[in-house]
């Protein structure tokens, strides 16, 4: 008589209950895959459908440009170069300031349309970044702009949002709410205190935020000019980065768009930026190249600026200061030289 391998029946039939168990393997041809089309609610800076960080430190005018875009949305007037054909449901969170002494009073003089900025009431019940709540606000609302101002508000106490692999399934349900909704999730987020880094670097938390990111927008006030707030377009996954915006804030003027500040960069943002700095860099590199009564093509000044992060514009404004400078046609290009 054959006694049967109990020990051995049990390992096969545990196998075969783990094969049950995995998962389908589902595969997908890019030939399959259907080409989708960006849709914009202000191009290049902010995707519908995707999630976007507006980031600063503390008091330089990051909630008050949210505010101004959320402001925008809601009556259908439209940032500057934002093209909006109608009116948008807002969806407008804060864990910071009040709705009734602070925002809403904000809101109005921005000039909010009021019905269509709405709030997810927390009073008993917090949010955060996971919550269901998020996609069926958007979807029973129909909000095109959801906004959580400050994103750290909305990370649960047990997540370390320093902490890559925790908060990255966090980012990746977000987002995916965003792409199955078409809502634009736009968080405001802080700076840590790490000065001198890559702004890439300077955002608080775990860099996965800025890697989730479909766009960046740093916003920052000039040195020696601290009534000029600077947005900087610092991020853009899905085009080329736009130029950046500047805006008044916090005198006897009150909240209006400025121009002359397009070519301001990150770096030179977080770094102290003083107006009129490129200019003088831009003259002492062509003072360097000429030096000697050097005969140094425009082109080959123009690349040696740009490596400095400096525009043509203000390579030829600097031209100009320095008067001295004449220039000649040789072969195909302009030679730049001082007369001795």
């Amino acid at each position: 008589m054959i006694v049967p391998n109990l020990s051995q029946e049990r390992k096969s039939a545990k196998r075969s209950l783990n094969l049950k168990k995995e998962k389908a393997l589902n595969l997908k041809k890019m030939s399959e895959v259907e080409l989708q089309e960006i849709e914009w609610l202000w191009k290049p800076y902010i995707p519908f459908g995707k999630m976007v960080i507006i980031q600063g430190d503390p008091g330089e005018g990051k909630t008050t440009f949210a505010l101004r875009l959320a402001a925008a949305c809601s009556s259908g007037v439209g940032l500057p170069g934002m093209n909006l054909t109608s009116p948008l449901t807002v969806i407008y969170q804060t864990a910071e300031d009040g709705l009734g002494d602070t925002i809403k009073p904000r809101l109005m003089e921005a000039g909010a349309d009021e019905e269509k900025v709405i709030n997810i009431v927390e009073d008993t019940d917090p949010l955060s970044l996971s919550d269901e709540r998020i996609e069926k606000a958007i979807l029973e609302t129909g909000a095109r702009v959801m906004i959580l101002d400050p994103m750290q508000g909305y990370i649960r106490e047990d997540i370390d949002m320093n902490r890559a692999n925790e908060i990255r399934g966090v980012l990746k349900k977000l987002s995916a709410v965003a792409e199955r909704t078409g809502c634009a999730i736009i968080l405001v987020g802080h700076l840590n205190k790490a000065k001198g880094n890559s702004s890439q670097y300077r955002g608080l938390g775990s860099i996965d935020f800025r890697a989730a990111a479909r766009s960046v927008l740093l916003v920052g006030r000039l040195k020696n000019q601290p009534y000029v707030r600077v947005v900087v377009h610092d991020k853009s996954s899905l085009a080329p980065e736009g130029k950046s915006m500047a805006f008044n804030l916090g005198n006897e003027e009150g909240f209006r768009w400025l121009e002359g500040y397009s070519e301001i960069t990150a770096e030179e943002l977080l770094n102290g930026y003083t107006e009129g700095t490129k200019t003088a860099k831009a003259e002492e590199l062509i003072l360097d190249m000429l030096d000697g009564g050097k005969e140094v093509y425009a082109d080959d000044i123009f690349k040696a600026a740009k490596n400095k992060i400096i525009s043509n514009r203000t390579v030829n404004e600097a031209k100009k200061n320095i008067k001295n400078i004449k220039s000649k046609k040789v072969g195909k290009g302009w030679v730049w030289y001082i007369p001795e």
